[in-house]
């Protein structure tokens, strides 16, 4: 094996013939390190022994997927695991990539899945078994961090289905790096994937993030594998979203939502009715939302808080909301409807630790505004939907009929909705009510 010395910015991954101070690239200082990397020489084999084929030649009967045993998992990956995909599973420390990875295992336990840690020893492998109960005893473990090992492992173990945790503990011997560094991530990242089409065995590896909420490693390990899914959540709610950042067998418009309990993850199959677990009593500056994730229709409850401000600029505070999309809102209600919040610190929250970014919800934040200035209180069975411009007008929004099949399953009786030409949806005991500016709306509210 030759070597061969490259100088590597650890921040994104440039690659540089010498050192200097300074990367190019991404502008951070003294982030440029040596590393020696071991060069295989040149093989002499002539042309690739792949032969070109056509498209109608080419079998499909290896893109059957299989099902992870958990509903909301197989939704997140469009349907199931796809035979020699390689899967990044994200998120912060502690939110439940591990268990759910665990908890897979022990659904697909006929595919003989091979676990891989090299952040725990066996032992706390067998401790976390304990504790979630459903573990099976015979599910293959393996606790190492050389690549080269772990492939060799693979590749002579009978398993259907490994998983690797986590990448950034794993290294390979011909890298002069250490392990988490880019250099180590990249090429152990790609060894791996390279095993998976060849194998055609699926293999799921672990991601850190770092402190901004970003994969840890460099961006090409988000073009490497096939699917990225990212764990969010707060670690003071119970509930966790498992969200599709990338796939390239499904849509990456999918989230999966479970609820942490002492025995590990558990499914919600209905997470409005969780949401709105509350519902009933009607209290100023709360109103009902429904929004779409994914393509899942959610309701959720948004609160707001008015109140008079002790210093010369007041607060806007938000959590699991856009703090620009209000500030939007707030100017809308100041200019079009000469509602006064100059004088207020304002206060809103998402229940249940959500984020949304849908704009549907802008008409309910409006009117939970309002109602906690007003200290009116919103009716309990009126749902919200529409997005609000600047001018004051509720635009029209997509998958209004999801919402408003969600809307009447959960027993709403009044909608507000933006107005349509053509209103091609009736709902029996859901009375619609179109309202084509901000001002109709809150007269309906607020009536």
């Amino acid at each position: 094996m030759k070597q061969r010395t490259q100088y590597v910015c650890q921040n994104c991954g440039a690659i540089y013939a010498k050192w200097q101070g300074r990367c190019s690239s991404c502008n951070q200082w003294d982030t440029i390190s040596q590393v020696e990397i071991s060069k295989k020489p040149k093989s002499s084999k002539g042309a690739s022994s792949n032969a070109v084929k056509l498209l109608s030649e080419i079998s499909s009967d290896n893109d059957q997927r299989i099902s992870t045993g958990i509903a909301e998992f197989d939704r997140v990956l469009g349907g199931g695991i796809i035979p020699g995909s390689l899967v990044l599973v994200g998120g912060d420390p502690g939110i439940g990539k591990s268990t759910l990875l665990l908890q897979m295992c022990s659904a697909i336990i006929e595919y003989k899945p091979l676990y891989i840690t090299g952040e725990e020893s066996l032992q706390q492998i067998k401790f976390r078994s304990n504790r979630l109960k459903n573990i099976p005893d015979d599910l293959l473990l393996l606790a190492e961090t050389d690549i080269e090992r772990i492939i060799n492992a693979i590749q002579n173990t009978d398993c259907g289905i490994v998983i690797v945790d986590s990448i950034q503990s794993v290294f390979s011997e011909k890298i002069e790096a250490t392990p988490g560094s880019i250099v180590q991530v990249r090429d152990c990242a790609s060894a791996l994937m390279q095993l998976a089409k060849q194998s055609e065995k699926p293999i799921f590896i672990v991601g850190h993030i770092t402190k901004e909420g970003l994969l840890a490693g460099p961006k090409i390990l988000e073009h490497l594998v096939d699917t990225v899914l990212q764990f969010e959540g707060d670690k003071t709610y119970s509930y966790r979203i498992l969200r599709t950042l990338k796939n390239r067998f499904g849509s990456t418009n999918e989230i999966g939502i479970f609820e942490m309990v002492d025995r590990g993850l558990i499914e919600v199959s209905n997470p409005s009715a969780h949401f709105l677990a509350n519902r009933g009593y009607e209290h100023p500056g709360i109103a009902i939302v429904a929004s779409i994730e994914g393509t899942r229709p959610i309701l959720i409850e948004v609160q707001a808080l008015v109140t008079p401000t002790n210093y010369s600029v007041p607060q806007r505070t938000v959590t699991g909301f856009d703090l620009r999309r209000l500030n939007m809102i707030l100017a809308v209600l100041e200019k079009r409807l000469g509602e006064k919040f100059s004088k207020y610190d304002v206060f809103v929250n998402i229940a249940g630790g959500l984020y949304l970014n849908d704009p549907s919800i802008d008409l309910g934040i409006a009117a939970a505004l309002l109602s906690s200035l007003k200290d009116e209180a919103i009716s309990s069975d009126l749902v919200l939907i529409g997005e609000i411009g600047l001018t004051g007008e509720i635009r029209p929004i997509s998958l209004i009929e999801q919402r408003l099949n969600e809307s009447q399953k959960l027993g709403f009786k009044r909608a507000i909705i933006p107005k349509s030409k053509e209103l091609s949806y009736s709902k029996d005991g859901l009375k619609l009510i179109e309202a084509q500016r901000i001002s109709l709306a809150l007269n309906e509210i607020f009536a």
